[in-house]
């Protein structure tokens, strides 16, 4: 099932790897049982309340927040996808960047990031110096899988300069 929730005038389009097994099959964003993404979201102030995977499709009216992924390719694990995949990804998802023009993008991992502007040195998190889409602010977030070891305060706190942005 498609995850990706796009329309013109995004505040926020959150960008991931792409889609996990789980997310594909119920056919919502970050819908893993141990992904933090919307406790995040809720933490940081970027949403008022906690949302359910399963009101992502919400966000889009509530917020204006949409989702893309570098690959559409669902898969177990990011390690998975290959480079051909990753350079047929950047070209499309700079597209949708550029037809959508979201204000901020917001990629959920470094190596997200590192993928799509091949900056591969260096990369802070938060809000990025140069973007690769004019007059799209890149904003760069920790992954919120299960499996990375970064304590939920430190990723909230992170996704709060986010949150401050869209104030």
């Amino acid at each position: 099932m498609i995850t990706e929730k796009l329309r013109p005038g995004l505040r926020i389009i959150f960008v991931g790897f792409n889609p996990s097994l789980t997310s594909h099959e119920r056919g919502f964003n970050y819908a893993g049982r141990n992904n933090r993404f919307y406790k995040v979201l809720f933490e940081s102030g970027l949403t008022h309340r906690l949302y359910a995977p399963e009101e992502s499709p919400n966000l889009l009216d509530d917020y204006g927040y949409g989702f893309t992924n570098i690959v559409l390719r669902p898969t177990k694990r990011a390690d998975e996808i290959t480079s051909e995949e990753y350079a047929q990804g950047r070209i499309v998802l700079r597209g949708k960047l550029e037809r959508y023009h979201p204000r901020i993008a917001c990629f959920v991992g470094k190596g997200v990031y590192a993928e799509f502007s091949r900056r591969r040195q260096g990369v802070p998190w938060g809000f990025q110096t140069d973007s690769v889409v004019s007059g799209v602010r890149d904003f760069v977030g920790p992954s919120t899988s299960g499996l990375v070891r970064m304590r939920l305060e430190e990723q909230v706190d992170i996704y709060r300069e986010l949150a401050h942005a869209m104030m």
